[in-house]
């Protein structure tokens, strides 16, 4: 009798001293650190602890530590455009519009991918030294997915060009690398920026206030923002301009009615910095900073790139403006993103947590800085096939002009820092042997038009390559552009007059020798004023570190060139609308009917390449169908390379419908004689356009054709189909 009260007894004090373990275990590991938990049930958790202070405390960009429950301060504001930028040594690629004109969105994700792993290594070496430091974070404000509906646009570098499918095609791709393929944590988290219809005046953006009907809205401005969102982008920021008359930043049919309900976007919501101050300062749609507060939460603001939520928000509470339940919602969702980051994670079991000083800016990313270099850099003049050079029949060589040696022509804008750019001159001499001469001067700057350097040594040299163009100082965001006339803008698409003047001088000191124009621009230039005084024009926008070396592979024949300009470059400025003006009729390739400089998609290769069409499409398809076209490409000339087939659709004879519209495009690799075969699909529901006066999506019964070819002006081959009702 006494032994089994002595046992029980024992097995008492086990599961006394089990439940005491337990429960101490519990309470060292409160359930919002349990990474076993949903995120929902998590963040619910976490907001039960913190006050309302607290609350408000961490919906600013510069989120406050609540040390008491081991929340460390962060800043959301960081940078990766085109690399993670403003953090130190980083991977520069080529700026984004560059980008863009390879065409290549596999390419794309390399290079965000690569830009995450450097972001995450950085983030993890600052962490462990106890720094949490804006632009070493994880939360990165790009990518800048808006319409570069005019040239004149400063910002428009940053962008993929003026086409909403390719932007959205190429804005989800960079998306997916940065934010990586794990099933539980994100790499970094992306923004779709800025929502929306915002693409200049720079100067005034900030009391702008763009009218554009329901038709345009859909069809170009939100169709990228829509893209990015079906591919789980997790954050979007509200841009500074009104529409319509309401600012983005307190626009609930935007960042609530279309973004959240209609579109299901679950991430957070960021306003552009000092956006909310606008609403009162600049727009002055509303009185106050409170009543800004209170209508930005209500408008589906989650966090605040100024510092009126977290100044304003309690005061918007005590007068009845918000509730708690408004806070927690908003403040929810910034929490989402962060529990996906493993912010409250143990950071051994996030598969991100070895990445150290290695992973950034190594040979690998360097190698893919080079490649997306020479693939984003267009050939628009090649006349009597002057390029490339055979190396070993140029002895000398000039390389001469404002950009050769320039390193914010390389970096662009929101870049980073590094120690191994190569710019032009060095590019060039680097790939020659050390019996070849090099020479390198200035040439004139952006201003004098009559005093030149270089001219007289450039007719003794064998060739001259002449790098002309802009620079971010003269186009760009507003306050960065400081040299700009307009407020970071263009006035207009004219070279400075100083390059133009030098282009023909150096043309009567070199004679008949090659002479070859490299134009570095974030944008759409006059192109026709130089190029009478080149036998080759080479547009290389703003490469990146490795672009030296990737316009030398280029020069001399290492590769063909292979980009394609993601926008249309007119005639001039009687081409184009008033800047102010919204309205995409007469804009862009696909509402623009008048002769242009060059047309979008368009960009010379050293070989050439014929179509066949590989299958025959169906006489009739309906709206669940797919589009698919097989076609086999040939390279017909005499040097390896690359081809981007476009495919353009043509539809039925409606007001307003577009001239064409690009819907796939495929970039393939053929030696030369060789043929590969291209498939390309376009979903029948993709060819939907908004009804004005049912204000839904309608598929258009009748005749539309297909066009496959290199630009939107070419027309290899042409197929005819119908869509039924």
């Amino acid at each position: 009798m006494a032994s089994t009260i002595k046992h029980k007894l024992l097995c008492c004090l086990v599961m006394l001293a089990a439940l005491l373990k337990f429960s101490t275990a519990n309470a060292q590991v409160p359930f919002y650190k349990d990474a076993s938990q949903s995120i929902d049930s998590r963040v619910k958790d976490l907001l039960s602890k913190l006050t309302i202070d607290e609350k408000i405390s961490l919906l600013g960009y510069r989120s406050q530590a609540v040390p008491r429950l081991g929340i460390p301060a962060y800043n959301w504001w960081n940078e990766a455009l085109h690399g993670v930028a403003r953090a130190g040594e980083a991977t520069i690629f080529p700026q984004a519009i560059g980008m863009s004109a390879t065409f290549n969105e596999d390419l794309l994700k390399q290079v965000s991918t690569a830009i995450s792993t450097e972001a995450r290594a950085k983030y993890n070496l600052a962490i462990a030294q106890d720094r949490h430091l804006q632009y070493m974070g994880l939360t990165f404000w790009a990518p800048n997915i808006n319409i570069f509906r005019d040239p004149r646009w400063g910002r428009g570098q940053e962008t993929y060009g003026e086409d909403p499918f390719l932007t959205g095609r190429m804005g989800s791709a960079f998306v997916k690398g940065l934010q990586g393929d794990d099933p539980k944590y994100l790499k970094t988290s992306a923004t779709a920026k800025h929502f929306a219809v915002h693409s200049g005046p720079e100067a005034t953006r900030d009391k702008f206030d763009a009218k554009v009907d329901e038709k345009d809205l859909r069809e170009t401005y939100l169709y990228a923002f829509h893209e990015l969102v079906k591919n789980h982008v997790e954050s979007v920021m509200s841009a500074y301009n009104r529409v319509n008359g309401v600012p983005n930043s307190i626009n609930k049919m935007l960042l609530t009615d279309i973004l959240r309900k209609e579109w299901g976007f679950s991430g957070h919501v960021v306003t552009d910095c000092g956006a909310l101050d606008d609403v009162y300062l600049t727009h002055k749609t509303l009185p106050t900073a409170v009543e800004v507060a209170a209508a930005a939460i209500k408008a589906g603001v989650d966090l605040d790139c100024s510092s009126i939520l977290q100044n304003d928000g309690i005061k918007a509470i005590k007068q009845g403006l918000l509730t708690e339940k408004d806070i927690d919602q908003a403040l929810g969702a910034i929490l989402r993103t962060e529990f996906k980051l493993g912010f409250y994670d143990d950071p051994a079991a996030n598969p991100y947590h070895g990445y150290g000083a290695d992973s950034v800016h190594n040979e690998q990313h360097l190698a893919l800085a080079r490649k997306v270099a020479q693939q984003s850099m267009v050939l628009l003049k090649n006349n009597n096939n002057v390029l490339p050079f055979k190396k070993s029949s140029y002895s000398s060589i000039m390389v001469v002009g404002p950009n050769a040696a320039s390193l914010d022509a390389m970096i662009a804008n929101y870049h980073g820092t590094s120690s191994k750019v190569i710019n032009f001159v060095e590019g060039i001499t680097g790939a020659v042997d050390k019996a070849t001469r090099v020479e390198y001067d200035l040439g004139c700057d952006y201003k004098d038009t009559t005093h030149f350097g270089g001219t007289w040594a450039a007719g003794n040299a064998d060739a001259t390559v002449a790098v002309i163009g802009l620079s971010p100082v003269l186009e760009g965001e507003a306050g960065d552009a400081f040299l700009s006339e307009s407020g970071g803008d263009k006035k207009n698409l004219s070279l400075p007059a100083s390059e133009i003047a030098f282009m023909k001088e150096l043309r009567k000191s070199v004679k008949n020798k090659p002479l070859i124009a490299v134009i570095t621009a974030g944008s759409d230039v006059d192109i026709s004023a130089i190029e009478p005084y080149a036998d080759a024009i080479i547009f290389a926008w703003y490469p990146g570190e490795q672009g030296g070396n990737a316009l030398a592979d280029i020069i001399f024949g290492e590769v063909s060139p292979s980009g394609h300009l993601p926008l249309t470059f007119y005639k001039g400025m009687s081409d184009l609308p008033d800047y102010s003006d919204y309205n995409m009729k007469n804009r862009t390739y696909r509402y623009y009917t008048g002769p242009v400089q060059y047309p979008f998609g368009f960009g010379l290769s050293y070989t050439s390449f014929s179509y066949t069409l590989g299958s025959k499409l169906k006489t009739t398809y309906k709206k669940t169908d797919t589009v698919t076209v097989t076609v086999n490409v040939k390279n017909t000339g005499k040097f390896n390379g690359d081809e981007v087939v476009q495919a353009y659709i043509k539809y039925p004879n409606i007001d307003r419908m577009p001239v064409k519209e690009l819907k796939s495009f495929k970039r393939i690799s053929l030696e030369q004689d060789k043929e590969g075969t291209v498939t390309l699909k376009i979903p029948v529901q993709d060819l939907q356009k908004w009804d004005l006066a049912t204000r839904k999506w309608k598929l258009y019964p009748g005749s539309y054709k297909i066009v496959l070819g290199s630009s939107s002006a070419d027309e290899k081959l042409v197929a005819d189909f119908k869509v039924a009702n």
